[in-house]
Parts: structure tokens; sequence; C-alpha cells
């Protein structure tokens, strides 16, 4: 195992990769996708007032609206067929996953491999379509609703815009979950990742143009901007350490007989993450908290009434707004993990192969020490994506900058770069070991 770890580190060079075929391909089919994706950003809905709808987004950039347009790479400040993005599919698989722990026939077919998968995957879809239709619908009387200063954001209102728009976002959302599945079977990276990934760099130029613009307009100060560019470095080195950053669980396999007649006793470790759910809990916080904010802009909610006084007491750089996203950053992060990993599970798992903890007895002893280091986690990982979230909120809000150097899209941006740098790896790394395995191969035919 040394002498391969040694070859392959030896020849893992530009060669390498000018070589591999598969992986150039699987490039290449990525890019194309995501173009596709990016244009279809860019085809309107039919019966809108484009005018109306850039002063709404202008007005509102800094509610849920700001988020969701940001999400969906401009999409939705476009108002195009994409608009929902992806974030229907992603809030069903999420539904699916927290169903599949309170219902036992759903467990089931969980447990029954790549058939059940496949079933639980179906499902995903068709509560993505629901939840598409849905919104698209509210979308539609959101869009009747508004008005500007050129008249009103819809045309010709009715019935048949209601349904058009419907059918327009849900074909959308479902063409995306296709672009994306082809990604993940064909491409390189997690295919949802890569389109909300794609969404964000996208206006990461003319985020950056802008900010630059403040900068010599007077608006905002060098010394402030230097400031903002130190933050964002600091920010994506951190955010780097402590998503790579784990903690080993030793595992002890059961002693085995070894050809010199004496006993071997093999050893692993169990990896668990600091940050096990990932960038869901600021994404699902920041959502919550804005609802009311986005609702009272699309209905046209008095500013004095009590509902008014709420979204203006939980918008950005707000102390309660502070206080609410923390708390439900903290939830999401131990919600989403005790969905994602099920301590009782593992432990079973171990006990069945023979495999423990050293100094913990099998069954649910075990279950209770993995989760009780998995809790401890999660906290420090929900304090981490606490800081990472609200210190560049609190600065943005003072100087009134764009949700892309927010922490929540760092966090995105960081997080896909590093998982496709690491596929990216490993493809390479099959390639040489498939080499390495043909080159013994041939040595042992004829040495």
């Amino acid at each position: 195992m040394a002498s391969a770890v040694e070859y392959l580190a030896k020849n893992f060079s530009f060669e390498t990769f000018r070589k591999s075929k598969d992986l150039k391909k699987r490039i290449w089919f990525t890019l194309v996708i995501l173009i596709i994706y990016r244009l279809g950003t860019f085809i309107p809905l039919p019966n809108i007032n484009p005018a109306v709808i850039s002063e709404f987004t202008r007005n509102h950039a800094s509610g849920l609206f700001g988020i969701l347009d940001m999400f969906s790479g401009g999409a939705m400040g476009r108002m195009t067929v994409f608009s929902l993005n992806i974030m229907p599919y992603i809030s069903a698989s999420i539904i699916v996953q927290l169903l599949t722990t309170m219902s036992p026939q759903l467990e089931a077919l969980k447990k029954e491999g790549h058939a059940g998968q496949q079933k639980i995957n179906q499902y995903t879809r068709y509560g993505a379509v629901a939840l598409a239709l849905a919104q698209g619908y509210g979308i539609a009387i959101g869009l009747e609703r508004m008005m500007g200063q050129s008249g009103s954001a819809v045309l010709d209102p009715g019935l048949s815009f209601r349904f058009t728009t419907m059918t327009s976002l849900t074909g959308g959302t479902l063409f995306i979950m296709w672009l994306g599945e082809q990604i993940t079977k064909r491409g390189l990276g997690n295919g949802s990742s890569m389109i909300i990934y794609a969404g964000i760099v996208a206006n990461l130029p003319a985020a950056l143009f802008n900010t630059f613009a403040m900068g010599k307009q007077g608006a905002l100060s060098m010394m402030a901007l230097f400031f903002l560019l130190i933050m964002v470095l600091g920010v994506i080195l951190f955010i780097v350490y402590m998503e790579k950053a784990i903690r080993k669980v030793p595992i002890l396999y059961p002693k085995r007989q070894v050809m010199s007649g004496g006993t071997q006793q093999q050893s692993t470790h169990l990896p668990l993450k600091i940050n096990s759910a990932n960038v869901i809990p600021p994404i699902f916080a920041s959502s919550i908290l804005l609802l009311p904010m986005t609702i009272a802009g699309f209905a046209d909610i008095d500013p004095t009434s009590w509902f008014g006084k709420l979204s203006r007491l939980i918008s950005h750089g707000q102390p309660l707004y502070m206080v609410l996203f923390s708390a439900a950053i903290i939830f999401f992060a131990f919600f989403y993990t005790a969905i994602m990993f099920n301590p009782k599970e593992t432990a079973d798992n171990l006990k069945k192969s023979g495999s423990f903890i050293p100094g913990i007895r099998p069954g649910e002893a075990t279950a209770e020490y993995i989760e009780t280091v998995l809790d401890r986690l999660t906290l420090v990982g929900a304090l981490y994506l606490c800081c990472i979230c609200l210190l560049p909120e609190i600065l943005l809000s003072q100087v009134s900058l764009p949700f892309y150097f927010g922490g929540t899209s760092l966090l995105i941006v960081v997080n896909v770069s590093t998982d496709t740098i690491t596929q990216f790896q490993s493809h390479l790394m099959a390639q040489e070991y498939d080499k390495l395995f043909k080159k013994n191969r041939v040595k042992g035919l004829f040495g």
C-alpha cells in the first residue's frame, strides 16, 4: 500500500489530467449544462412589465426577495421561468427526509437499498412539483398586486396569467432538477449544489464592479473597501479550515489470524464533521426571518401596522434579527444533523460487524456515546455558522453591500468549490490506480 501511495504522489501531475479523457468529458459536460442553465435565467415570464419588476427588485433587495434572487442567479429579479430555481426540490427533499424518520414505511423503503432510494427520490420529485405549483401561484398573485411608477407589473392579469405563470415556473424548476441530475450522473460535482453555485458566482463580477464603483464615487471609503477585502479573505480561510475539521472516533475490528500463525487487530476511525448540516441552517433561518418583510412588500402592508413594525424589527442589522437568526441557525443545525445521521443505526452496524469503540460497550452504550460526541460537535458547528453569517451581515448592513459578500453566499461558494476539487482529485486518483494495477498485472504475467 505504501508503494502505491508513493507511486501516485510521484505521478500525480498535469500530464495525468491531460491524458484523462473521461475527466475532461465530465468537465466539458458540466460547463455546457451550466451555460444552458444560465441562458434559462434570462427567459422572462409572459405578460410581465420589466420596468416594474426592476423597480421592485431595487426596493426589496434586502429581504427574502434579495436572497432568492441571489440563489437563482438573478432570475428572480428578472422574473424569468427559472425564478424558483431548484429551491422547491431542496425543500421537498428535506421534508421527505423528515418524514422518513417519522414514517415506518418510508424508513423501510430507505433500508431496501437502491430500489428503495429510487422510490424515495420519486416521492421527492412529486413533492417538488407540488411546492413549485403552490409557490408559482403565490408569485402570480403577488405580481398581479405589484404596482410601480409605470403601472402594473402584469400586462394582462387574470386566470390565464396565473395558470401560465404556475406552469412556466414549475416547468422551469423541473428542467433545472433534470439538469442537476445530469451533472451528478455525467458531470463533476453535486448537481443541485452546482446549480446554486453557478447562480451566485455568475453575479459576483457585477457585485465586485458595483462595490468598487461605490469606492470611486465616495459612497464607500478606501479604508472600508480594504477592510471588506480582508474580511472576505479571512472568512474564506476560516470556512475552509472548519469544513475540513473532523472528529475521529477510533474503531477496532475483531482479531483475525495472519499467515505467521498469530493474530492481528485492525483499527480505523469514524469521521464526524464539525458542520454536518453544511449550509442548510443559514438558508432556512434567513428564509423564515425575512418572510414577514417580503410579505409586507408584496401585499403593500401599512408600515405603521403591527405587521409592518415587526418586519422592520427583524430586518438586517437589527438586534432582534441577530438574536433570532442565531437561534434559528442553532435549531436547524441540530434538526438537520439528527435527520442525516442516526447514531443508533451506526451503533447497530458496528455491533453486527463485531467492531467496537475502545472503552465503550457495543449496542446502546455506543449509540449514546456517538450521540454525545455528535451533539458537542454540532454545537461547535452551529456557533461557527453563527459567526460566519452574523459578522458579515453586521458589516454589510452598515455599508449596504449586496448579499454576494455575505456569510451564507461565501459558505456555499467555498463548500461547493472544495467538494468539486475533491471529486476532481478522486477521478485523477482512480485513473492512476487503474494504471498502477495494470502495470502490476503485466509484471505478474511476464516477471
